[in-house]
């Protein structure tokens, strides 16, 4: 179904696009959530984990609840994206660690790392995630025909957990093609993400009609990518076989 030197869209597998036959496509940026990660809820049982989760890494029952803790972390987020707006960012973006840092003052305290294997196990707390059926595969193949596979994802570090965990680690994607919106500040939809990303495809002499965004969401994936001058797939939830 996938060759360097042309895509075709198969009605069946859940993939839609204004053309039966897509022009030559040179590299693959792919959306993570909904697309390469099925998202399910988090644990019915979240609440009596978090204590737990809180007691191995400070080794004391902790000070807020689950619930007062996202509380805490969205009305930081609330805060930041404000002022980030106003000063004319038209979609910010955080970083969570600092986010959570300032929700639970104790978590300053951590090292990066050991901060980042926190809120990885705080994330599994809010939502389940493992790979699309078929995701792997369609990405091993167009790896093997040699196209390069980048990512466009409104992500923290806990998504490169997701995605190993899922069996698509981060290597298997090429560095310069992988936009993560907690490192720029900034996040889809905004124009901005696809400028940068088109920036780092031409330096690999890659032009925006070469190519190919596949995303689950219009508003976020297809349309400002078609706006970037690129070919779309929206996913509609089913990975071809190949």
């Amino acid at each position: 179904m996938c060759s360097r030197d042309v895509i075709r869209e198969e009605k069946s597998t859940g993939f839609t696009d204004d053309t039966a036959v897509m022009k030559t496509v040179k590299a693959v940026i792919f959306d993570v959530y909904h697309t390469l990660l099925a998202v399910e809820p988090g644990p019915t049982d979240a609440a009596e984990r978090w204590g737990p989760l809180w007691e191995e890494y400070f080794g004391t029952r902790p000070a807020p609840s689950l619930a007062d803790f996202d509380r805490a972390c969205l009305d930081v987020v609330t805060r930041d994206h404000e002022q980030r707006r106003g000063a004319g960012v038209f979609c910010p973006e955080v970083d969570w660690r600092s986010v959570s840092a300032r929700a639970a003052p104790d978590l300053s305290g951590l090292p990066g790392e050991r901060l980042d294997a926190f809120l990885s196990g705080h994330a599994r707390l809010q939502r389940s995630t493992q790979a699309m059926p078929g995701a792997a595969a369609f990405l091993a193949r167009i790896r093997r025909h040699g196209i390069p596979a980048g990512i466009a994802s409104n992500a923290q570090r806990y998504t490169f957990d997701e995605l190993a965990t899922a069996g698509l680690a981060v290597d298997r994607f090429e560095p310069d093609l992988c936009f993560w919106s907690f490192e720029q500040g900034f996040s889809k939809p905004d124009p901005g993400v696809f400028a940068w990303l088109t920036e780092h495809l031409a330096a690999r002499s890659i032009r925006p009609e070469e190519t190919l965004m596949i995303g689950d969401r219009w508003d976020n994936d297809v349309a400002p990518a078609r706006a970037a001058g690129w070919q779309t797939w929206h996913f509609q939830g089913t990975w071809p076989e190949l």
